[in-house]
């Protein structure tokens, strides 16, 4: 190159050079920042979800501190501004791990993040990357130290109640009880399942509802009556809007001994005629039909959506999540499934006569009957305004009760559990 330049005039040099100055310096121009362009907090009894929503990847770095106990989280290349500063009054008071948390510039670059928690936790935080209506995202989960107990919190909310106390008229006012079941001689514990929450919001219909908060207002109902029944009880998976995954429910429903596990969902498909109610139970031979297929790919990708720490390596995951091989158990589900299935059709058409089968994820306790009920199209408009019908949503939590009290009247459970001992 040198006899090249050796032979130029000195404009003919001076350009020459010129190139080859800006060959050099373009691959040194640094990219574009990351912006921050959202945040959110989701406070649950589980654990606390910070989420950080960026429009490409970050960097950060992270430290644990004590006296007070507090998360420090330094984002790399990021400037603050608006959406940061709000997160200070994204915390409740009721906060069960966050005490509070302050934001701002540490050093040209860099953004500092303190969490200060109320008491020890063990967090874990990862990396998402872009799906759905999300960008990328920074995900804080801060899990207490001592992880709460679905089965301590079922016995101090017996001790609570009065088992001579009439039931509360709210609850009973309404009721038409379509099944009596005289055998059940011990308490017996349905696990509820609201499907969805948190970041992920489930199916949208037109006029804006959410799945997520259609099936907590289900749910709810549900718990209430069943809880007023003289021998059952209820556990809810969630309580309030965050985001529990597909494996965590089903764990809660085992380390509860649950007799039950009802998911309670709000179908959605591609055409807004799509209507009807449906229950589903575990398929081992594969989906019942192509739509069942969609739907238990479209539930099961809620982990996606939702979050899910894929980096934890949790020893009780391949416990619970096994393939189902207990015929018995598939067989329970199927009689509750089609009691279930009775009793929805006196309130609404069903989008199909019979169980259907399919892969959710959900329903894969291999020691207890489970069931997905899908109460009505959210996609289909007429079905969406009676899914946030309040008459509506007690009637399907009526005919869910009526259809297990059918089941345990037809199959009495078995002998007393431990947690039926323990009252």
């Amino acid at each position: 190159m040198a006899s090249k330049l050796a032979g130029l005039t000195r404009r003919e040099f001076i350009r020459a050079g010129g190139a080859v100055l800006t060959l050099l310096v373009m691959p040194l121009a640094r990219a574009a920042a990351p912006t921050l362009i959202g945040v959110r907090v989701w406070p649950a009894p589980d654990y606390t979800r910070v989420t950080i929503e960026h429009d490409q990847p970050l960097e950060f770095r992270q430290m644990m501190l004590k006296d007070p106990d507090r998360l420090v989280l330094d984002l790399e290349g990021v400037e603050f501004n608006s959406v940061l500063a709000s997160l200070p009054g994204k915390i409740l008071d009721d906060d069960p791990q966050i005490k509070l948390i302050r934001a701002g510039r540490f050093k040209p670059g860099v953004v500092r993040i303190v969490i200060e928690l109320k008491g020890e936790v063990k967090p874990q935080l990862f990396a998402l990357k872009p799906i759905g209506s999300y960008g990328h995202r920074l995900v804080i989960d801060l899990y207490p130290a001592v992880p709460p107990d679905p089965l301590l919190a079922l016995l101090e909310k017996r001790a609570q109640d009065d088992p001579f106390a009439p039931a509360d008229p709210a609850t009973t006012a309404d009721r038409k009880p379509r099944a009596e079941v005289s055998d059940i001689t011990r308490l017996v514990t349905v696990v509820i399942d609201p499907g969805h929450g948190g970041e992920d919001p489930g199916a949208i219909g037109a006029g804006g509802s959410r799945e997520k908060e259609v099936t907590l207002a289900i749910a709810r109902r549900l718990k209430a009556k069943i809880d007023a029944q003289p021998n059952m009880r209820a556990l809810l998976t969630r309580d309030g809007d965050y985001f529990i995954p597909l494996h965590q429910r089903v764990a809660k429903a085992r380390r509860v001994k649950a007799d039950l596990f009802v998911s309670v969902h709000a179908d959605a498909f591609m055409k807004p005629t799509a209507r009807g109610s449906s229950v589903f139970v575990l398929s081992e031979n594969g989906a019942s039909s192509s739509a069942a297929r969609w739907l238990a790919d479209r539930e099961n990708a809620a982990d996606l959506i939702g979050g899910v720490n894929l980096g934890n390596k949790d020893p009780h995951l391949a416990r619970t999540l096994l393939d189902l091989s207990q015929t018995a158990t598939i067989n329970d589900s199927f009689k509750l499934a089609r009691a279930v299935l009775n009793e929805i059709g006196g309130i609404n058409d069903l989008h199909k006569g019979h169980v259907e089968q399919a892969g959710f994820a959900v329903l894969k306790a291999p020691d207890i009957p489970s069931i997905l009920v899908e109460t009505a199209f959210i996609s289909n408009p007429e079905e969406e305004k009676r899914l946030t019908d309040e008459a509506y949503q007690n009637q399907m939590a009526e005919a869910l009760l009526a259809g297990m009290k059918r089941y345990f009247a037809q199959n009495p459970p078995a002998a007393k559990s431990k947690l039926a001992k323990l009252y």
